[in-house]
Order: C-alpha cells, then structure tokens, then sequence
C-alpha cells in the first residue's frame, strides 16, 4: 500500500488540482444556468454514454482475464473487473497516473498471481493502452490535416507534445520489456536470493511467450482499440442529449480522442484542468448556442467523475474481497 505521508501529498495535491479545476472552469459563469442547461438534456442519451466507461473497464479486465488465461492463470472474470476498478482508481487520484500498476500488482499477489508475471502482462496493457494513442495522434496529425486545421490550431503545441510523450513511452517501454527478457544480471549476483532469481526466469520465461504468441498481443490490441474508443463515444452521446446535430459522429469521437492524446502523459490526477480547458478549446464551434460549458461539464463528468466515483467503489469491493487475504511476505514484496 502506498505509505501514510505520499497519501497525504496525493491527496492535497488532487485537492488542489480539483479546486483549480474548478475555479478555471467556473470562473465567472452562471453556475445555476448550467445546471439548469444540464438538467433539461435527454437522458436517455446518457445511459448508454454511462455504459461507455463501463464498457472502459471492463474492456481492460477482459485484456486481464484472457492473458492470464494463455498462461494457465485462470482468475474469474469479476476478479479481473475488480483489479481493473482498483487500477483505474489509484490512476485517477495519483500524479502520472503513477499508483494504478503498482496496487493492481498488490492485489494480484494477494490471489497468488506471481509478481513477475502481473507486472509483464501490465506492461503489456499499457504498451497497448497507449499505442492506441499513438496510432490515434500519428494518424490525426498526418493524414487528417483539413481536422487539424479546422479544429486543432490553438492547442497544436500541446498535441504534438502529447503524440511526443505517448510515441517515446511506448518505445522506452518496449524496449524496457526487450532489455529484462535478455538480461543475464542474476547470474552476476551470487548475494541475490534464489527466490529472486527464480522471479526473473519467470519474467524472462513469460516475456518469451508473449513474444512467440503474436496473435495474443494482436486480440490484446483490437480489443484496447474497443475499449479506448468506448470512452470516447461518451461525448457524442452527450451530444446528442443536447438534442445538438450538424457535426458527424467521427469529427465528435475523434476530438474527444485528440483530448486524451494530449493530456495522457501530463503529471496531473486524471488530466483534471487540462482536459477541461482543451475540451472548451476544441469543442467551441460543436457546442454551440451556451451548450459549450454544459457540455464539458456533462461530457466529462460522465467519462471522468463517474468513472471516478464507480472504481472506488469496486475498489472498497476488492479490499474487501482480496485485500484482506493472507499478507504475503514483505520482503518478497520489496525484492519484486
């Protein structure tokens, strides 16, 4: 578990950024106007808008179950909606989305999963998790220049930072994964124990699999690509609820995609304020007639906030039903 003192820092500093967020966002407007725009939409739009960021996490624990299950892992589906939930929960609330992997990595090993092979097939969800990105910014930025121009050109610095960031991540990932599957450091280091040494054959021996098995990482990416763009439809759908037409479905999707190309490597709790400053931006001439405000709003309050609100839900479920199982040792902790 994270330890009481980052708590605190995480916690403050996710305070701070909310309370910016919303004074940026707010600032000068009519609150109650906004809310009565928000209240008068069609909500049945937004009911399938809501299943979008279930359909998020699930997607992602589905990539979870059906790896584990090439390795002979065979955990229940709900377990791997739970290590999902946990893990989208702590990326939300932690800087760079730092704390999701490592407490998913906790309860894994809480169950028995061995640490070596959670931590593997994590790296695998988020190399494919962002190559989505990468393959959304790199085709937005060279093959759709009439969008860039139409509705990019006053944040083009932060989305070519964005593609930037997401391009070399997946790459020192990669190459990250390529450099422990070749490693022979262990056998250098008689002072390491043998448990340790045993995690890194288990490592490299899995690391190995998936590199034989390229049409698991082939179902693992089309099933991130349905998973990413789920998240996306959020908006057209509250689009739609506004009773708004005149912009397609792809221009709609495709901004919302250009959003999270560009705030995805920022280090702030779930890109809050920035996302909702480029949305305003970027979405100014979709939203129009004083939808503009309601809209972000409705928009990411379902992607963001209820995801928010939903995963630590099931994360209080999951500390339930597997936190408080047998503690494995400190010291194999520490050493993974």
């Amino acid at each position: 578990m994270l330890n009481k003192k980052k708590s605190i820092a995480n916690t403050i500093f996710l305070v701070l950024i909310f309370a910016l967020t919303l004074y940026s966002v707010f600032h000068g407007e009519d609150l109650p106007a906004v809310l009565r725009t928000i209240g008068e939409v069609n909500t049945w739009y937004l009911i399938p808008g809501t299943a979008g960021v279930i359909l998020f996490i699930w997607g992602e624990s589905i990539i979870i179950w059906y790896m584990f299950g090439t390795l002979d892992i065979h955990e229940k589906k709900r377990t791997c909606f739970l290590y999902s939930c946990v893990g989208f929960f702590f990326s939300a609330v932690t800087p760079s989305a730092s704390g999701g992997q490592p407490m998913q990595i906790y309860y894994m090993r809480k169950n028995k999963i061995p640490i070596p092979v959670a931590t593997l097939v994590l790296m695998i969800v988020t190399i494919t998790y962002k190559s989505v990105l990468v393959f959304v910014g790199l085709f937005v930025a060279f093959f759709q220049r009439g969008f860039v121009h139409k509705y990019l050109e006053g944040i083009l610095p932060i989305f070519y930072l964005g593609v930037a960031l997401n391009v070399g991540c997946c790459v020192a990932m990669m190459k990250g994964l390529r450099l422990l599957e070749k490693s022979r450091l262990m056998k250098h280091k008689e002072k390491r124990t043998k448990k340790l040494a045993d995690s890194m054959e288990q490592y490299k021996a899995t690391a190995a699999y998936f590199g034989t098995h390229k049409k698991v990482i082939f179902n693992v990416i089309l099933i991130t690509f349905f998973q990413r763009f789920s998240l996306f439809f959020v908006t057209w759908f509250v689009y739609k609820a506004f009773g708004l037409h005149g912009t397609s479905i792809y221009d709609v999707v495709m901004l919302q995609a250009v959003v999270s190309v560009s705030v995805d490597m920022l280090p702030l709790p779930g890109g809050m304020g920035i996302s909702e400053n480029l949305f305003l931006i970027i979405f100014k001439t979709v939203f129009t007639a004083g939808l503009l405000l309601p809209g972000m709003v409705l928009s990411r309050g379902i992607a963001f906030y209820v995801q928010l609100l939903f995963s630590a839900t099931l994360t209080l479920v999951a500390h339930v039903r597997i936190g408080r199982g047998r503690e494995e040792t400190t010291e194999t902790c520490e050493q993974q």
